[in-house]
């Protein structure tokens, strides 16, 4: 059997890697630049090493050809939001389209990106009806299998996880059931690929509201001047409790799912209240943490415009991806107000940064070469984790040292004992 994949990122290679110890498989992806990179055994993501890249069964191409005579399509490409927050489903609208061209009789089309409840069967599948000439349910068949990929998750890998399948009838479901229990140890069916597109949606859309939730919290412990860490930890011993921890939220599935699931809420005459009130907080917190930083700087009179060490520029810690990365939210207002910054962060790619963003990113290994006036510890990466005394090299005024926690990396006590004036979320 021929397996071909479309979309070689996050998702994609994962599955590519997993199927190739049973099939012949072909990803395809319309970045040649990432074609290249993985023909040469590197996932710049850091997610596979050349060995599981490097198989004579697992073929990467930019040239959809490679896509004919396959009897299995998986879809993972992105679905992100355009300027109005509004679903954009151009990636999946011309992976659909380029499917359609090589789809034959008793095909079978998986979708794995993530959507609006609906959209697998009342977007995609028109498409590729229109564009093939064939009939679904009739002469081919479709699936959704929604992604549940945590990049820097070494515990709940593709292999580990639960997967959830559906399925437009009884007989494809056995049969998407059947293939994903190769590379999956659990497998758990919905009723119908509405409901896994939902079940999709609202796991982002909670964790959001849990983060806007703490976010809020912190706001409140900062002016009764308690600390949103030691409360945490404190409510944290009881057995149901769970624990999120304040910060930017950023990336390809947190901060842009609510959106989708209020695009479809939306059309069928609901409001979302408390999904966008939320979506709202969370977007907020770039302008709330630029205004502590400025309290704290005016606090210890300090006036000048100082020279800020920003650590992290990655949506989240020990990985590459910059995507909807809120630290740029918070550069962009310090660079309003005249603030000097260097950010450092080993993960990301300096190429990449500089080509979209025109920002130079610097190692971390080089932060001994420069003197700052105060650090903002914006994401926590591994090797940003030093004892707090490591940072007291980098400042010109010892006496007003100032340090900006926005991952509660350090506890208060060490913070006061090394004699930084400081702020944590």
């Amino acid at each position: 059997m021929k397996l071909s994949i479309i979309g070689a990122g996050y998702v994609g290679l994962p599955l590519a890697i997993a199927f190739s110890k049973f099939f012949n498989v072909y990803c395809f992806d319309v970045n040649l630049k990432r074609i290249k990179e993985l023909q040469s055994g590197n996932d710049l993501n850091n997610q596979h090493n050349k060995n599981e890249i490097k198989k004579k069964n697992l073929i990467f191409s930019g040239d959809s050809v490679i896509l004919e005579n396959s009897d299995i399509f998986i879809i993972t490409v992105p679905t992100p939001i355009n300027k109005n927050n509004q679903p954009d489903l151009s990636m999946l609208k011309s992976a659909s389209s380029l499917v359609a061209k090589y789809i034959k009789k008793n095909s079978l089309v998986i979708y794995e990106s993530t959507t609006y409840p609906g959209c697998t069967n009342d977007y995609c599948v028109p498409i590729i009806e229109k564009h093939s000439n064939l009939k679904c349910g009739k002469d081919f068949d479709v699936a959704y299998s929604p992604e549940r990929v945590n990049p820097g998750d070494k515990v709940n890998t593709l292999k580990n996880i639960t997967k959830i399948v559906s399925a437009n009838n009884c007989k494809t479901l056995m049969r998407v059931k059947k293939l994903y229990n190769l590379i999956c140890k659990s497998i758990y069916q919905t009723t119908s690929i509405k409901v896994a597109e939902s079940a999709k949606i609202i796991e982002n859309t909670q964790r959001d509201l849990n983060i806007a939730l703490v976010n809020e919290f912190s706001l409140i412990f900062n002016k009764l001047k308690i600390s949103t860490n030691e409360v945490l930890k404190a409510a944290a011993t009881k057995w149901n409790f769970h624990y999120y921890r304040p910060g930017l939220v950023g990336g390809h599935c947190i901060s842009v799912d609510p959106y989708y699931l209020s695009f479809e809420a939306k059309r069928n005459n609901y409001l979302p209240k408390i999904i966008l009130s939320g979506r709202k907080f969370n977007e907020n917190m770039p302008k709330y943490i630029f205004k502590q930083i400025k309290l704290l700087l005016k606090k210890n009179k300090i006036k000048k415009k100082i020279d800020l060490c920003i650590l992290g520029f990655s949506f989240k810690e020990n990985i590459p991806d910059i995507r909807n990365t809120k630290i740029l939210n918070l550069i962009k207002l310090l660079e309003n107000e005249g603030f000097k910054y260097k950010i450092f962060d080993s993960f990301v790619s300096k190429k990449e940064v500089q080509k979209i963003y025109n920002i130079k990113i610097y190692d971390f290994n080089e932060i001994e070469k420069f003197k700052f006036d105060a650090i903002v510890l914006a994401v926590s990466h591994k090797n940003f984790k030093k004892k707090i005394s490591f940072y007291n090299k980098f400042y010109k005024n010892l006496s007003k040292k100032i340090f900006f926690d926005l991952k509660n990396v350090y506890s208060a006590e060490d913070l006061t004992k090394n004699n930084f004036k400081y702020f944590q979320l």
